[in-house]
């Protein structure tokens, strides 16, 4: 339809046509959603993403976690052998502290035999 045909039709008119666009988009909205859900359905299945374990994860809504290997710490702090590092991510408050003292990263990377490279790093310089 032309705009010169809407502008000459009265407010009667316009007004029915109105409504009757209302009515099909309604109907056409309503149609669009149940397709969109149904194919939403679909991609949320569990069996799609290999097994029951992650159809629990899918209802919170996010996709399942990727399965990272464990990473094995590489620095540890002699003071408190617990706390350790994996040189990834941001670096411990011990290890910016040790660091902003004067201390090496090297100085805390654990070697082979779990000893830290700087045996006498625990009882130097940390007044």
């Amino acid at each position: 339809m032309r705009r010169q045909d809407l502008e000459a039709m009265d407010f009667e008119e316009l007004w029915l046509l109105h409504e009757e666009l209302t009515k099909i988009l309604a109907e056409k909205i309503t149609a669009e959603k149940r397709e969109l859900e149904k194919r939403l359905a679909q991609l949320n299945q569990p069996d799609q993403f290999g097994g029951a374990e992650s159809g629990a994860e899918t209802g919170t809504g996010q996709p399942p976690r990727r399965k990272y290997p464990k990473v094995v710490p590489k620095y540890s702090n002699p003071l408190q052998p617990t706390e350790t590092w994996s040189g990834r991510g941001k670096q411990p408050r011990w290890l910016v502290a040790a660091l902003q003292s004067g201390h090496t990263l090297e100085e805390f990377r654990i070697r082979e035999n779990g000893e830290t490279s700087d045996r006498n790093a625990g009882g130097q310089g940390h007044s």
